[in-house]
C-alpha cells in the first residue's frame, strides 16, 4: 500500500448518525405529512450524513468518466469493436454522448480521463490484468483527482466508465470478491446473443481459474482482473469518501469499483448513493454487498455515468426542500404531531 492510499483511507469516516438524526427531524416540522416526501426526505438525510452538516446547502457535482481498453475484449465477450472505446472518447469531447447531454442538463462539470485507452490491460483469461503497481497507480490517480475536485469546490461526484469489455472484468472482480458463481453476475453488455453470453461466462470462468487470488486482498484481485478504468474510479470514490463528498454511483462497473474501494474501506460505503438498478445481473449483487438501494429502476445500460447524472437533478431537489420548504412555525399552519 502507498504512502497517499494509506493516508486517503485513515480519513474515511463513517457518515454522521447524529447528523442525520438532526436532519430528519428538520424536515418533520416543514409543512407535509412527516415521511411523506419518501426517499427524497432519506436523500437530503443522507447527503447531511455525508456532509456532516443539517445545512449541506446545494452542492457542486461533477461527473467524472474513467476510459480505458481491455485485453478480454480479444475474447469476443462485447457486442462492439475495441476501436469503439478511443471513438466514444472522441464523442465525449465533441459533446455529443448520453452523458454530456444529461451532465449539461443537470449543470454538472463533465470530467473524461483516459486510464489507458490504446494501450489495454492483458487478457484475464490467460493471467493478470496489470501488476500490483499497475494497480495501485491508478488508484492513485483516482484519489488524486479526488482531491482536486473537492479543493476546486465540488461537493458531489458522479462516476462513469467506458470502455469496451469491461463488464467481463467486472463480473470477474465481483465473482472473486464475493465468492458467488459466474452466471449470477454476468450479463448482455453492450447486447451479446445466447452464444455470446455463454462465451462471456466462460471467459470469466477461465479468468479466475487463471488468477487465483485472495478475496481478502483488494488491491490483488484488482490488478488481477480488474481494469485501468475501474481502478481510476476505485481510488476516486476512496478520495471523494475521505474529503466527504457524495458519491453517486452509475450501473455495474461504477459498482464494482465501489466494491473494491468498500473492500479496502469499508466505511467508504456510506458515502455512496447508487442512482439505478441496470439489467446487468452483477449490478443488483454489488449493490447489495455494499448495502445500497438504487434510486432508480429505469432498465439502463449503457453506462458512462449517464445514469449519475441523470440523478442528480433528484439530490438538488431533496437539498432544496431541506433548505427552502417553510416550517409549521414559519407558515403559521399547525402541526398535526406524531
Amino acid at each position: 500500500m502507498t504512502d497517499l492510499l494509506a493516508a486517503t483511507l485513515a480519513r474515511i469516516e463513517a457518515a454522521d448518525t447524529g447528523v442525520r438524526g438532526k436532519t430528519q427531524r428538520a424536515l418533520d416540522s416543514k409543512t407535509k405529512p412527516r415521511g411523506s416526501l419518501g426517499r427524497l426526505e432519506e436523500l437530503a438525510c443522507t447527503i447531511a450524513a455525508i456532509r456532516g452538516t443539517v445545512e449541506p446547502g446545494r452542492l457542486q457535482a461533477a461527473v467524472v468518466v474513467a476510459a480505458a481498453d481491455h485485453g478480454v475484449a480479444c475474447e469476443g465477450v462485447s457486442a462492439y469493436p475495441q476501436e469503439v472505446t478511443r471513438q466514444m472518447l472522441d464523442n465525449f469531447a465533441a459533446g455529443g454522448s448520453a452523458v454530456c447531454v444529461l451532465a449539461r442538463e443537470a449543470g454538472a462539470e463533465l470530467r473524461v480521463v483516459d486510464a489507458g485507452v490504446g494501450a489495454p490491460t492483458a487478457n484475464i483469461a490467460e493471467g493478470p490484468a496489470m501488476s500490483r503497481d499497475d494497480a495501485l497507480l491508478r488508484v492513485e490517480q483516482g484519489i488524486l483527482l479526488a482531491n482536486e475536485l473537492a479543493e476546486s469546490g465540488v461537493g458531489v461526484v458522479g462516476l462513469g466508465e467506458m470502455g469496451i469489455a469491461n463488464t467481463t472484468s467486472a463480473s470477474a472482480l465481483v465473482a472473486s470478491l464475493l465468492q458467488v458463481e459466474v452466471a449470477s453476475v454476468c450479463g448482455r453488455g453492450t447486447g451479446l446473443d445466447d452464444h455470446g453470453l455463454a462465451r462471456k461466462v466462460d471467459v470469466v470462468g477461465r479468468a479466475l481459474r487463471a488468477n487465483r487470488v485472495d478475496a481478502a486482498d483488494p488491491v490483488s484481485v484488482l490488478a488481477a482482473l480488474g481494469g485501468f478504468e475501474i481502478a481510476v474510479l476505485c481510488g476516486l470514490a476512496l478520495g471523494a469518501a475521505a474529503n466527504r463528498m457524495v458519491v453517486v454511483l452509475d450501473g455495474f462497473i461504477t459498482a464494482t469499483a465501489a466494491l473494491v474501494a468498500a473492500r479496502l474501506a469499508p466505511a467508504a460505503a456510506d458515502a455512496m448513493i447508487a442512482a439505478h438498478l441496470s439489467t446487468e445481473p452483477g449490478h443488483r449483487v454489488a449493490l447489495e454487498a455494499l448495502g445500497l438501494r438504487p434510486l432508480l429502476a429505469l432498465e439502463l445500460r449503457l453506462g458512462e455515468g449517464s445514469g449519475a447524472a441523470l440523478v442528480l437533478p433528484l439530490l438538488d431537489a431533496s437539498l432544496a426542500i431541506l433548505a427552502d420548504m417553510a416550517t409549521f412555525a414559519s407558515a403559521g399552519v399547525t402541526d398535526a404531531g406524531r
